[in-house]
């Protein structure tokens, strides 16, 4: 079977998640601090990052709830919205300044982008966060605009393999033939292990080394490697 479909994970697959969150919540304790908040960075990151576990990243009132966590002398004198207000502003400007692809994937798209192979996404979270990281990355031109697949959109999230079955379904694809890429065994590799793609299961961001239940068909280093396999095997002209 040919293949005719490729899609993509977005978080630690085409960038670094782990290393632009430690920056974008550095940013944002520097800017709290600076706008009055007394407490020690370190203290303060701690916090934060227990915050974030907690409620999950896709909580909307991480710094609410992180001012709601310290004693109220440490920031005596100042209204909270202010210092709420700082660190989401600092975060958010971490996006403009920090948000960059890994800088083999930019190269790797636009080589697939010249190919007839469909290129898409198969996300989870939120709509419009993961979609505004696309377009931050610049890599939103680089995809088929109907094959963006994002959980909170659909009502699936992983690592349920309906929400992959449900990419293909709307395209008119089968599942075998197609190839998912993305860091995640139990999230991205096995569940489309399940459904019967092809996997390549890139191996960088925290969750690369987990154990899965099931083995990608190909364990790659980066993209460049995706394309010798693309190439090579799949006889595409990437």
């Amino acid at each position: 079977m040919d293949l005719r479909a490729i899609f993509f994970d977005i978080d630690d697959t085409l960038f670094s998640t782990t290393d632009f969150a430690l920056k974008a919540r550095g940013a944002a304790v520097a800017a709290m601090r600076r706008h009055g908040l007394r407490l020690p960075a370190e203290h303060l990151l701690r916090e934060l990052t227990e915050v974030i576990a907690e409620f999950s990243s896709n909580y909307e009132h991480h710094f609410d709830k992180l001012l709601l966590r310290l004693p109220r002398r440490s920031f005596d004198g100042v209204n909270p919205a202010i210092l709420i207000a700082a660190g989401v502003q600092a975060y958010h400007d971490a996006k403009v300044d920090q948000l960059r692809p890994y800088p083999d994937v930019p190269p790797a798209l636009r080589h697939l982008a010249r190919t007839d192979l469909v290129r898409g996404i198969i996300t989870a979270g939120l709509e419009v966060k993961q979609a505004d990281k696309l377009l931050r990355l610049g890599l939103y031109d680089l995809f088929t605009p109907t094959a963006l697949f994002i959980s909170d959109q659909i009502g699936i999230s992983k690592p349920n393999p309906k929400l992959y079955q449900r990419a293909c379904d709307e395209l008119g694809l089968k599942p075998r033939e197609c190839l998912y890429v993305g860091d995640h065994p139990t999230h991205d590799i096995d569940p489309a292990n399940e459904l019967g793609m092809m996997t390549a299961h890139v191996l960088r961001g925290r969750h690369a080394p987990l154990p899965g239940k099931t083995k990608a068909t190909w364990s790659l280093g980066n993209f460049k490697e995706l394309l010798t396999v693309l190439r090579k095997e799949l006889n595409v002209r990437a």
